[in-house]
């Protein structure tokens, strides 16, 4: 079977800025695709160009069989695409909006009544159904937009960064329904930087970062293939302000993340944690600070993910 998209040293240039530099994939029918990058990595970009958007400067794709430039219009008819901009009706309720989208892909009446109640409480719009979008919270506009796209049946969705704004709940609900989508038929480009998201619902990924692929493949092999740091979970009862430079420092650590949020730990990267450990014990001491909790644990995607990318980042400051 032929695939569904397929890119081949797709670039897309502004100036001398390549915000996509001869990207290559496939993706395969009733999968999700995660394409996976930080911002500005230029996930959204190609979904532009595969869209039919934006015209590649150069490089060539395919959506569905059809070329994206000399045939674009056969693609749009085929596919659903939830953008990261706004996209309905403020002047509409939140249920005149799915029912006029359903209209303009030419569903009977009868069947966008029962879609639209369906999406309705899928997306826990029903108490909403008669406010129109400005009246909405930030979580409730982004779940009627991705709802929309649902209204009529896809060959192929491009969902770019979907759960943006979203609440925990609304999150899990949405990709729970994109993926029962997919067990129906429907084949998935799925953009995030959510590394969580990815494991819970893509099939195989490719990360993307500076406009180039560094690795596509399922998540397992990309988690073998790049794995081999192990990842030291650290807490300190003290503030660890000065603590972080010297992990950097110690022999065999190749990464260290301060935590974001006030529940994470440190996370202390290394391929030799036999050797690195008993420094980091050692360096916690000299410096009067006690340990509340450390664990060794196999990497993450997201652990993966930092490695590629951050290995990436520091070739290109060279």
């Amino acid at each position: 079977m032929a695939p569904v998209i397929v890119a081949k040293d797709l670039t897309k240039n502004y100036g001398k800025l390549s915000a996509v530099d001869h990207v290559s994939f496939e993706v395969h029918k009733g999968e999700v695709f995660g394409f996976l990058g930080p911002n500005g990595a230029g996930k959204t970009t190609t979904i532009k160009m595969l869209t039919t958007l934006l015209r590649p400067t150069s490089g060539s794709a395919t959506v569905l069989g059809f070329d994206v430039v000399s045939e674009s219009g056969k693609i749009r008819p085929k596919i659903g695409v939830v953008q990261q901009e706004p996209s309905y009706e403020l002047a509409l309720s939140v249920e005149d909006n799915l029912d006029l989208y359903g209209f303009m892909w030419n569903m009977p009446k009868k069947e966008r009544k029962a879609r639209t109640e369906l999406l309705l409480d899928k997306f826990g719009l029903t108490d909403a159904r008669k406010t129109s979008p400005p009246e909405l919270s930030v979580g409730q506009r982004r779940r009627l937009q991705v709802a929309r796209e649902f209204m009529h049946d896809s060959e192929l969705m491009f969902l770019d960064e979907p759960t943006i704004g979203l609440d925990p709940q609304a999150r899990r609900v949405t990709l729970d329904y994109v993926r029962e989508k997919v067990e129906q038929g429907t084949t998935v480009f799925f953009t995030t930087h959510v590394m969580e998201e990815a494991e819970y619902i893509c099939d195989r990924i490719a990360i993307i970062d500076h406009g180039r692929i560094l690795a596509s493949d399922t998540i397992d092999n990309i988690k073998r293939k790049f794995g081999r740091v192990s990842v030291i979970h650290l807490r300190v009862k003290e503030d660890i302000d000065g603590l972080l430079k010297k992990l950097e420092k110690l022999p065999t650590v190749e990464n260290v993340i301060y935590p974001s949020k006030q529940d994470e730990p440190l996370k202390v990267y290394s391929q030799n944690v036999d050797t690195v450990l008993p420094h980091v014990i050692e360096l916690i001491a000299s410096l009067g600070l006690h340990i509340t909790d450390l664990r060794i644990k196999e990497p993450s995607l997201e652990d993966v993910f930092i490695q590629i990318v951050g290995s990436k980042g520091e070739a290109n400051d060279e």
